[in-house]
Formats: structure tokens, sequence, C-alpha cells
């Protein structure tokens, strides 16, 4: 089979049993993880989302750290670590296998669930546990399938299984019931653990994590973390506003005609059909030989200027303001005082009242009661 391509875990894992290969199918992406087979048997599988062996037998005090980490010592290199164990009295063989078909289910779940992703297979490669167990992958295919469906059961969200945890600051309802659990998984959660931390830190299961995390999610418990949008986000910056200035303009007046040209002989008076308006404090002439007489002109009299705001006398210093008619308003000053130097009463305002005291008889009515209580 081809090395490196994207296609689906589960289906590339099922083409290598049927060929009877020995090998490790590497799956990428996110959480990704392996599965590793002997002649088309798995025997084992691994995830960063799920605790291995090692993890689940020490964080559950079944194992010491130095126990395992003997093991790992003798037998890594033979792919022994699982046979010395049983050897050496430390684990049962049923305690082993049990504990082995738990990480290889556990872990499957994350390698194989996704519907496509990069996968290799590196041909010869042996886990360093050896074989302990031998499971069919068809099964271990049917397994994965299942837990998928009782996960979109509960809540289908698939953002839980990875996100980091972030408990709700206030419940949705008055009363949660929560199993122990769920109780311990919101007690570590601190928004920065995800559910493989989870699981590390508590010793469980990386699927019986994200299972009753799930709950809680459906519950609403939880904070989803939000998906963000590829386009950038852009902030409007807000723009600086000028001072405000009058809008009166200046009234400016028609300026006259000159001589001679068309408006001005429209304006003249016709020869013989009226007389010119006499000049301003003479007496009025009388009509010529029946004709009409003329209005007289009206006087154009020119708009008035806006007055000058008045400036004043000098420049206002730090601390002043100009009123509207030119005059330097000053805010009152403070007379210097001595320090330590009481306010005035109009400065210093009321003073506050004084304690009455601490309740002598009320403590020790509240320190009775909390001894009764113990």
């Amino acid at each position: 089979m081809s090395t490196s391509k994207t296609a689906t875990p589960a289906r590339l894992l099922a083409q290598v049993a049927g060929e009877r290969q020995t090998g490790a199918l590497v799956v990428g992406g996110h959480p990704g993880g392996a599965v590793y087979v002997l002649e088309g048997q798995v025997i084992y599988a691994e995830s960063p989302a799920a605790p291995g062996v090692g993890e689940l037998l020490t964080s559950s005090g079944r194992l010491a750290g130095r126990t395992w980490q003997s093991a790992l010592d003798q037998g890594t290199s033979t792919a022994q670590v699982g046979r010395l164990l049983v050897e050496q009295g430390h684990l049962t063989q049923g305690e082993l296998e049990l504990c082995v078909l738990g990480a290889t289910y556990d872990a499957a779940y994350f390698a194989l669930a996704p519907p496509s992703a990069p996968v290799d297979f590196l041909a010869g490669a042996t886990h360093w546990l050896g074989p302990v167990v031998h499971v069919d992958p068809a099964a271990v295919a049917r397994e994965v399938r299942r837990r998928v469906r009782l996960l979109d059961e509960i809540f289908p969200d698939a953002r839980v299984d990875t996100a980091a945890v972030t408990p709700v600051t206030r419940p949705p309802r008055e009363r949660v019931t929560l199993t122990a659990p769920q109780w311990e998984l919101l007690v570590h959660a601190d928004g920065q653990r995800t559910p493989a931390d989870l699981a590390l830190l508590l010793g469980r299961a990386g699927y019986a994590t994200v299972q009753e995390l799930r709950r809680l999610a459906a519950a609403g418990l939880l904070e989803l973390s939000a998906v963000r949008a590829e386009s950038p986000e852009f902030v409007r910056l807000p723009r600086a506003r000028g001072t405000a200035v009058p809008s009166r303009r200046p009234v400016v007046a028609p300026a006259a005609p000159a001589a001679g040209s068309p408006q001005a002989a429209h304006a003249a008076p016709a020869a013989g059909s009226a007389q010119a308006a006499p000049a301003a404090g003479s007496a009025q002439a009388a009509p010529a030989g029946g004709a009409a007489q003329a209005a007289p002109a009206v006087p154009v009299v020119p708009a008035p200027s806006p007055a000058p705001a008045p400036t004043p006398a000098r420049a206002p210093a730090p601390g002043e303001e100009v009123g509207a008619n030119g005059t330097v308003y000053r805010p009152p000053r403070l007379a210097r005082r001595k320090p330590g130097a009481k306010l005035p009463k109009e400065v210093a305002g009321e003073t506050p009242p004084a304690h009455p005291g601490t309740d002598e008889v009320l403590l020790k009515r509240i320190r009775t009661a909390l001894r009764a209580l113990r």
C-alpha cells in the first residue's frame, strides 16, 4: 500500500489486516495516534488524547513509578516490557491483558474515528510493550463506530473532545445533579486542561473522560470554545472632532449696475413716459403731458456687518476662561494653610459620624452558635 496519503484510517486498517502485514499505522492530524498490527492482528494502539498502559497503572496506584520505569529500562529494547512485569510478579497476566485492552480501544477511538486524515504505514515496526493481546481489526472498527454513535447521542459536538475544559460561572438551573466522576472533572478543570490532561491527572480512560464531559456539555455546565472567523476583525478607531465655529456669514449688498450696461438701460425710465425720481430732500415735480408718474426708486441699504468679537486685554492664564463678552473668569483660590491644619468647613463638608463600637453581646451569641454547630 502507498504511504503518506490522506484517506480513512479505518479502511486502511482493514486493508492492512487483509494483507496480514506487520507494522504501525500512524494517523496524523489532531489528536492522531498509531495502531500496531502483528500479522494482521491489532496488538496495541496509542494516542496523545488517551493515557497509555503506564499512565493508567501509575496514576491509579497499581504500580509505583520506579517499578514501571525499571521495566521500561530493561524491556524496551527487546519489546518485552509487559512480559517482565508479569514474570517479576508486579502484575498478573489477566490484569495486564485487561489494562492493554482498555488502552487499545481507548486510543483506537481517537486514531480511527476521523473520516479523513493523513496516514502512514511503517512496515515491520513493533511496540515496546510486546504482544500481550491479539484483537481482530474488524472488532476494533465496530467498537470505534459504536463509541462515535454513543457520543453523538449524548451531545453532537466534537469540540468537547479536544478543547480546554472551562466550567460555566453560573449553572443554568437552580438544582444540578452530578455523579462522582463529573464532580472530579469540574473540580480539576481550570480552563487550560484538555480532556487528555484530565484523564492523565485522574488516571482514567480518555474515552470515559470525553463521555462524561459531553454529558456535562449537554447539561449546559461547560463553555464551548467559539469558532473564530477566518476573515480578520477590523477595529474602527474614533475620529478626532474639531472645535465648533459660528456659521454666521456677512450679508453683501448688491453692487450698482455700471453705466451703459443692459441692466442700467433697463433700470432707466423710457423717454417721455415718466420722469426720474426726485432726489432725496427735494420737492416732487409735476407729471408732463398727462404721462404716468414714475415710481420712486427704492434705495439699497447694505446689511450691517457683524460686530467683531471683543478681544481680551491680555491672553488668559492657565485655569482662566474667557466669556462671550471678553471678560476673563478667574476661579477662586484657596488660601494657603499650614501642613496638618484642618480644612475650612465649606470645603471639608460634614464630619462623618463616629463608629458606635463593637457589639460584644452579639459577638458572644455568634461565637456560641458556631460552637454548637461543631
